[in-house]
């Protein structure tokens, strides 16, 4: 039996490896703990900035989400952003992310948020089938970024 809920700052320690397996799989060359530890530490309840959900199987952490409290100027009210979802090998295909999904809405909806949005990559496919199974509706938005920091390829940003 799986059960979601806060990850607790006793447990960030443990959420580590499923930090640095998420950034690997959008292939970030080197994972850093101290880093990860510090940034998700911001989202350990209760947060204003989001909200660190683990999904749990017998003690042992699976999976995680972590949702950004923002907000939209088009809808004009406070929004959820979904930045990370990841499920460990061993919990995947048994309901975790839809699990971790459904929680993470709830969430939104009890801090009234007007929507729960996410982004995943092209070719995510496992993840996109997922994300239309369970009703989800995919933007027609295209996201841009400009590369800021200093370790960033320097061509990146010379037209700007």
């Amino acid at each position: 039996m799986v059960t979601v809920r806060p990850i607790e700052e006793a447990e960030l320690e443990q959420a580590l490896p499923l930090f640095a397996g998420y950034q690997r799989f959008y292939r970030v060359p080197d994972p850093n703990d101290q880093r990860n530890a510090a940034f998700f530490r911001r989202f350990i309840a209760p947060s204003d900035a989001g909200l660190l959900l683990g999904a749990f199987d017998h003690g042992q952490l699976i999976g995680f989400s972590c949702t950004y409290w923002t907000f939209s100027s088009t809808a004009a009210a406070d929004i959820a952003l979904m930045n990370d979802l990841f499920v460990s090998e061993s919990g995947r295909g048994r309901g975790v992310g839809r699990a971790l999904i459904e929680a993470t809405a709830n969430a939104a909806r009890e801090r009234g948020c007007h929507h729960l949005e996410w982004y995943t990559a092209t070719d995510n496919a496992d993840a996109q089938r997922l994300y239309d199974a369970i009703g989800a509706r995919r933007s027609t938005w295209y996201a841009y970024e400009i590369p800021l920091a200093m370790d960033t390829d320097p061509d990146a940003t010379s037209a700007l």
